[in-house]
């Protein structure tokens, strides 16, 4: 998606050839209407899809998932990446690695918001290695819920975790895929 892509040119920060800065508009401050345009395109590539949630996972991809959420007229759901006092119910688990901070989380999501008959989309901010989203599934699959498929807003396209995905066979919609990125520039996925 150009908008997308020129959005990363005039404001992201490649640092170190593998990290995409894009805080100042995608995941510390916010461009809310820059998201819901994003959440527009997905309506559209997800156009027919009986959507009855958006699921992520806390922090990042919250905000994705509400545009996301507002546009399709569903709930969000976001694991928690800790279970807390006021998430002491019966919950659904999936141990997540977590590149940004080089750990591991045991992700969490109550029993009563993700089940049976509900078709999920998945929303990240972020797709590399496919570690959060493949969490998710399996907080999918454990309640007996249907995938729909993922939005993603960049993916890391020279990194495995999308082509793994779709070849599971997930539909995957990233609205700016990167080739390359260094020092150099941004090389983006040429659209077919």
């Amino acid at each position: 998606m150009k908008l997308l892509e020129d959005r990363i040119l005039a404001d992201g920060e490649v640092i170190g050839g593998k990290i995409l800065k894009v805080s100042n508009f995608l995941n510390h401050q916010i461009d809310v209407a820059f998201l819901d345009e994003l959440a527009l395109e997905w309506k559209h590539r997800f156009e027919g899809v009986k959507i009855t949630k958006i699921l992520t996972i806390e922090s990042s991809g919250i905000a994705i998932g509400a545009s996301l959420a507002r546009v399709f007229g569903v709930p969000l759901v976001f694991a928690k990446k800790h279970q807390t006092s006021n998430v002491n119910e019966d919950v659904y688990s999936a141990k997540v690695f977590s590149f940004t901070h080089d750990q591991y989380y045991n992700v969490v999501v109550s029993k009563k918001y993700i089940s049976k008959g509900d078709c999920v989309l998945l929303a990240d901010d972020f797709l590399a290695n496919g570690n959060a989203l493949k969490g998710l599934i399996e907080i999918c699959k454990s309640a007996g819920a249907a995938l729909c498929g993922a939005a993603c807003a960049i993916e890391k396209g020279f990194q495995n975790g999308g082509d793994e995905l779709r070849k599971a066979g997930l539909k995957v919609e990233s609205l700016a895929i990167i080739d390359k990125m260094d020092s150099n520039g941004i090389e983006f996925r040429k659209e077919v």
